[in-house]
């Protein structure tokens, strides 16, 4: 279960391809070796509302949430939030040559006995797997 959440500021809509962002974490995320395909979630989510630092208009953010379930060392996690995190900082340069743009990345473990989950994706891509 990797789970990755992207917070976004709506004045980004129209200025970063969220699609092709989701696209390369999904794709960060894979090569780690850590996980299982069908257990892996990237989704972006708009943010209407927000109030930055010193509320300018131009100010933006990206707000980024991991969360992986128990199993994983912490040298992992952190292996695998430096490589998600270079991709992003990468993917998003322009927006870093402004001085409106904040990015964070933040990896949680998951208390497995605080977790539900039914997915029936496994099965079907451990079928074509094999």
């Amino acid at each position: 279960m990797p789970h990755f959440s992207m917070e976004y500021s709506s004045n980004l809509d129209g200025v970063v391809d969220f699609a092709a962002l989701c696209r390369l974490v999904h794709q960060k995320i894979l090569e780690t070796g850590l996980f299982e395909l069908g257990a892996v979630r990237v989704r972006a989510i708009r943010c209407e509302a927000y109030a930055i630092a010193d509320l300018l208009e131009a100010n933006s953010f990206i707000d980024m949430s991991f969360r992986v379930g128990k199993g994983r060392s912490e040298d992992d996690r952190k292996r695998t939030g430096d490589a998600i995190f270079a991709a992003v900082t990468e993917f998003l340069g322009p927006q870093f040559a402004t001085p409106h743009f904040a990015l964070t990345l933040e990896v949680r473990e998951i208390d497995p006995s605080l977790s539900w989950k039914k997915n029936a994706i496994h099965p079907r891509l451990r079928a074509q797997a094999s």
